[in-house]
């Protein structure tokens, strides 16, 4: 998630339960440019053995460029995001402007195999609107492009995160499609993850906002896969250590002025259900350093 699932996060996920994280969404422009704004959102964590590239591209050129300037990275695999709704990424043709024209998807995926023996994966949407329901379609010309697996976020592009995710989708597409199909949408809880894998027979399912300021939701989901108790919701002090220990490692790669700025949206997330979270948050989108935030929270905890 642009903006969110930096080294950082992603760092606590795994250590949290995660199977496997992806970068934000890298513009391929942006890497076949070389622009270093774009290619330190490739950093890594240390603790990442496996970690997937994601790439947003509107046509084969650049995506082959891009894969060429992350090779020596060497990436798990590449994921080509075909389901982002945010109107700067559509107006570029990249995202779920792809599903618009999906034979694009197959000729990326084509050039991108052009340039590595990484495994390639695709997020997609269900369609771009009600009246074009085309995840089938775009998934099959996704395997034909050299893809071996396939997140399906089942709501179109005009919805947005509106409405409800429709899991049947993820259901029709792994029963009609030899990929192998991960379901995402509306996964807010691990019983949410266990019901989808559940009811649609998917291979694994995809966190996104509902892991934004919930790190501990893999351990969670981790323990009912295992038929296990799942671990209750962390108490106020160990969500708030995590949101430091975040803010630490964020700081670490961006700088601490970067860092403090950007945490105040995750800090936010880290606050919210617990006892006097308001008035934290309402405090924490003004911190400016370190400082600030244990401040926030060593007050917080003393009350």
């Amino acid at each position: 998630m642009a903006g969110y699932t930096d080294a950082a996060f992603r760092s606590l996920c795994l250590e949290q339960g995660a199977s496997f994280a992806f970068t934000e969404m890298m513009s391929a422009e942006g890497l076949a440019r070389g622009s270093p704004k774009t290619l330190e959102l490739a950093r890594r964590a240390e603790s990442e053995k496996l970690w997937g590239a994601q790439i947003f591209a509107a046509e084969p050129r650049s995506a082959a460029a891009a894969v060429r300037a992350l090779e020596s990275l060497a990436p798990s695999l590449y994921d080509l995001n075909c389901g982002c709704s945010v109107p700067k990424v559509l107006k570029s043709g990249a995202g779920a402007a792809l599903l618009r024209d999906p034979a694009r998807i197959r000729d990326i995926l084509r050039a991108m195999r052009g340039e590595t023996a990484a495994p390639l994966s695709v997020k997609l949407r269900s369609g771009w609107d009600p009246g074009s329901l085309n995840y089938l379609e775009a998934a099959e010309l996704a395997q034909e492009g050299g893809a071996a697996l396939a997140c399906l976020h089942p709501r179109t592009r005009s919805q947005g995160f509106s409405g409800s995710a429709d899991w049947s989708h993820i259901a029709e597409l792994k029963r009609r499609s030899s990929l192998r199909v991960f379901g995402s949408g509306d996964l807010f809880s691990a019983e949410q993850a266990v019901a989808l894998m559940s009811r649609t027979g998917c291979d694994g399912v995809m966190f996104a906002r509902g892991a934004i300021g919930n790190p501990f939701i893999f351990a969670q989901a981790l323990a009912l896969f295992h038929g296990l108790v799942a671990p209750p919701s962390p108490e106020p002090e160990v969500r708030l250590a995590a949101a430091l220990e975040q803010l630490a490692r964020a700081a670490a790669l961006h700088g601490e002025s970067r860092a403090c700025r950007q945490m105040r949206k995750h800090f936010c997330a880290y606050s919210r259900g617990i006892p006097g979270g308001a008035q934290l948050r309402s405090q924490a989108v003004r911190a400016e350093r370190l400082a600030d935030y244990r401040r926030l929270v060593q007050e917080y905890l003393r009350r």
